[in-house]
């Protein structure tokens, strides 16, 4: 059973972290995933302080959720997002993400692919 869910933000959740128009239906999924999921992390190519950045400005505009406020922030650190920086073994998690490029080829199995959200 999956208990952690790792969510990549930009063309998953959001447009991109310029325009950063949100995916329609992302509060209903979030709130699915705080209640599904022990763990939900953000996993990401865009440095920590953008995607403080990013939250702060969906929050300040009413567009923010609080269940993903204090979401936990991995970055990625090579070319794929590989399951094991979670510090978990990836058989317990699930990577959300609309770039199969970016997916670790061993884990495509822990894959949900996301049709990206492109700029409205």
């Amino acid at each position: 059973m999956y208990n952690t869910i790792a969510l990549e933000l930009e063309g998953s959740l959001i447009s991109n972290a310029l325009s950063q128009f949100p995916r329609p239906g992302l509060w209903a999924f979030l709130d699915y995933c705080v209640k599904r999921f022990d763990r939900l992390v953000l996993f990401t190519c865009v440095n920590e302080e953008r995607v403080r950045n990013i939250r702060n400005t969906l929050e300040s505009e009413g567009r923010n959720p609080m269940e993903i406020i204090d979401i936990e922030i991995v970055q990625s650190q090579d070319r794929y997002k590989d399951l094991n920086y979670l510090d978990i073994s990836p058989v317990n998690a699930l990577l959300v993400d609309d770039q199969e490029a970016y997916v670790e080829p061993q884990q495509k199995a822990n894959w949900v692919d996301i049709k990206c959200r492109d700029y409205p």
